[in-house]
């Protein structure tokens, strides 16, 4: 089983966390950006903005290239309405689906601040903290207009949130040589990546506008939004861009494909549709044709490289950089869900834990020291939990501060058929998106919720995230390797590892001499 499956598998699971959009009020806040005029909404005292482009639709004959900037417009642009989602093919139980149409015109960013009304964005507003969600979705689904992400009740904690849609699937990576060529030794391929700095770019130079500061972005995402957030921090393209960094579920130990082997998978894919080598070609192959079936259970892997080494945005794995010190010098919360891979019905669990840990070699050692959990646990440590713990203590070994979390939250009503927290189902915690869980959330659960958006936004404000009051979270350091654990009966700090992630540790690391 490939890693980008395993990133986003759990939309089956979290097909129970989905929300409902938040009430509407029909006060309207306006803004000013550098393209021009917005007018948004008020949603439960939030300014909410959406489909507010940060980049031209790369459509035609900007298709596979870098992300140009945006055409200003005339008078007030509604910003009133998510845009198109990037074309995909979404799991029918996902619940980030959103319900947009899709169309390669997807590069757009969406935006909730606490500071509704006029501002502008050559005026002094004052510096909320900001944060910026990158979704997950293996790099081939997902959607700034996802429910799950609505930004509304996390922008009640004094920050302003933002996310984006960027490129996916073979539209957001591919590369060829005739596109190699036309690029004259810029970056090529990682298209998706690009539109993620292209976004943040875009926050750099408007988030005034939205009572934001520019100097205070934290990026923060979860599955292939946490892998981004590692490969940004490991980017040379990248930095400045954010000073802190917060990823979930985001893997770590996996390398990607070279370029030359991802130009030989796109020669591949425009001979198998009948296309020409030259780059008008690869850009009249029809949308669906590109988008293929490309999704979360089929990789296309033939024809379709996925993420690039391509020696520019990605210049190594994100362990290499962080090992060798070379990864942005920032605040670091990095962490995984207590049962990653529990929503694997059990058929599918004994084959996909085969063809996680087949990489590995001999794991006898290591399956002593798991002793009976080794089944149960391995695929899951393997894909998520020992590279976050491994990412921490490269960064921490650095100087870094740096803080891990194990989310063990299951709720009150799901706990007698889940024993631990799935892939993805931190994500409502985060965003505090309960309000629509079937059932209806607990009082518990909303009080987990409030505690884990609390650690958020006060590690976005500040660079740590304790508060008075609130369970203490200890740096993770050499001398003291924690980790804190979001449980059902309490949440507190423990250690990060035991005898079986160490000897899983031991194994991997002895790989790279």
């Amino acid at each position: 089983m490939s890693f980008a499956r395993v990133y986003g598998g759990a939309a089956v699971m979290a097909s129970c966390l989905a929300v409902a959009a938040p009430a509407q009020t029909p006060a309207a806040p306006a803004t000013t950006i550098e393209t021009g005029a917005l007018q948004g909404l008020t949603a439960d005292g939030v300014a909410v903005f959406r489909g507010i482009p940060y980049a031209a639709p790369p459509v035609g004959d900007l298709r596979w290239r870098a992300p140009r900037p945006a055409a200003a417009w005339a008078g007030p642009r509604d910003a009133t309405k998510f845009a198109n989602d990037c074309p995909q093919t979404w799991m029918p139980s996902d619940a980030a689906i959103s319900g947009q149409p899709m169309s390669e015109d997807c590069l757009y960013t969406n935006v909730w601040t606490p500071k509704p009304g006029k501002q502008g964005a050559n005026k002094k507003v004052g510096g909320l903290p900001v944060m910026v969600w990158i979704h997950g979705g293996g790099f081939v689904n997902g959607s700034g207009a996802s429910p799950p992400y609505d930004g509304l009740r996390l922008a009640k904690h004094g920050v302003v949130v933002v996310n984006f849609t960027y490129r996916i699937g073979r539209l957001g990576f591919f590369a060829h040589p005739a596109l190699t060529k036309e690029a004259n030794g810029a970056p090529t391929g990682n298209w998706g990546l690009m539109d993620q700095i292209a976004a943040l770019n875009w926050v750099k130079r408007n988030i005034a506008a939205f009572g934001g500061d520019p100097a205070q972005v934290t990026i923060f995402g979860e599955s292939a939004g946490g892998a981004s957030v590692n490969r940004l921090m490991a980017s040379p393209l990248a930095r400045g861009l954010f000073v802190r960094g917060i990823a979930s579920s985001g893997g770590g130990r996996d390398k990607w494909p070279d370029l030359a082997t991802a130009e030989a998978k796109g020669v591949a894919f425009a001979k198998s549709v009948g296309a020409g080598e030259d780059v008008a070609s690869l850009r009249a192959i029809p949308t669906d044709i590109v988008r293929g079936k490309i999704g979360l259970l089929n990789n296309e892997e033939a024809t379709y490289s996925g993420g690039i080494t391509d020696g520019q945005i990605v210049t190594d794995s994100v362990d290499a950089i962080f090992a060798a010190g070379k990864e942005a010098r920032i605040p670091y919360i990095v962490g995984a869900n207590s049962d990653e891979l529990g929503f694997l019905p059990a058929p599918f669990k004994g084959p996909a834990t085969a063809g996680i840990i087949k990489p590995l070699g001999d794991v006898s050692a290591v399956r002593t020291a798991y002793g009976a959990s080794f089944d149960d646990r391995i695929a899951g440590d393997v894909v998520f939990i020992e590279p976050s713990i491994a990412l921490a203590r490269r960064h921490a070994a650095n100087g870094n501060p740096t803080w891990v979390y194990r989310f063990g939250y299951v709720p009150e009503a799901k706990r007698a058929e889940l024993k631990g927290a799935p892939h993805a189902s931190d994500i409502n915690y985060v965003f505090d998106t309960l309000d629509a869980l079937k059932p209806a959330p607990s009082a518990a659960d909303r009080a987990a919720a409030a505690l884990v958006s609390t650690y958020w936004s006060d590690f976005a404000r500040t660079g740590d995230p304790n508060r008075k009051g609130a369970p203490r979270w200890d740096r993770y350091t050499a001398r003291m390797p924690v980790a804190l654990h979001i449980g059902n009966s309490e949440t507190a700090t423990r250690p990060a590892a035991d005898a079986g992630l160490d000897a899983l540790a031991k194994l991997r690391d002895g790989e790279k001499k």
